[in-house]
């Protein structure tokens, strides 16, 4: 793997001098760019041409003028080779998920180690996300919203959630701890869910939620 190009996105410029100040320690990568703003990104890409361009851009998620989920779409629509990495202090499901339908590698803690920044440099450069377990939840949770929020079948919100998580295979007590409510309380949304659906048992919601599209086998 050679020099990989990096473009730094970031509105606070002691935030960018100490990534390149950092990045510029490894031989591995070259910061040949920065801007305040996603504004700023778009129009560097559309000035230069493709040998200028650069191999990865590393991003703010908060930013004026254009954020970074908004800059990724707008990236991702005019340059659909282009790597994104998300560098933030956020982590919201809503941001974890659209930042990556949007089109982004990975989407990074600020608390992230170097190390571990590096790692998902290189990941992303060979297009392979790299996410720390709490993004990795935080994206899963939010993918399960959109599905939830998506249907019209009938069921309530919390139904479908308990629904989903039959699908993955939890017991009734993994499922109390991940909603954060009482054993009991899931048993009624199972019958529930078994009443509403005119199911029989458990192995049957599960295929149920997968023939509507919500999980995949």
């Amino acid at each position: 793997m050679g020099t990989i190009r990096i473009l730094l996105a970031d509105d606070h410029d002691m935030v960018r001098m100490g990534l390149k100040t950092y990045l510029s320690l490894d031989p591995g990568f070259e910061v040949i760019g920065e801007a305040a703003n996603g504004q700023e990104v778009v129009d560097m890409l559309r000035n230069g041409d493709e040998a200028s361009r650069p191999d990865l851009i590393l991003m703010d998620l908060m930013m004026p003028v254009m954020n970074g989920a908004e800059t990724t779409r707008a990236v991702m629509s005019e340059f659909p080779d282009q790597k994104i990495v998300i560098l933030t202090s956020f982590l919201e499901d809503e941001l974890v998920v659209e930042c990556i339908e949007a089109g982004a590698v990975s989407y990074v803690l600020k608390t992230v180690s170097a190390d571990e920044l590096i790692y998902a440099l290189q990941g992303a450069f060979r297009g392979m996300p790299v996410m720390t377990k709490d993004v990795s939840e935080a994206l899963t949770r939010g993918i399960r919203r959109h599905m939830v929020n998506g249907d019209e079948s009938g069921l309530t919100e919390r139904e479908k959630e308990v629904l989903l998580l039959i699908a993955e295979g939890r017991s009734n007590k993994e499922i109390g701890e991940e909603l954060h409510i009482s054993i009991k309380t899931v048993k009624t949304h199972v019958s529930n869910l078994l009443m509403k659906c005119e199911l029989d048992d458990r192995t049957q919601l599960a295929i149920y939620a997968h023939r509507k599209g919500w999980v995949k086998m």
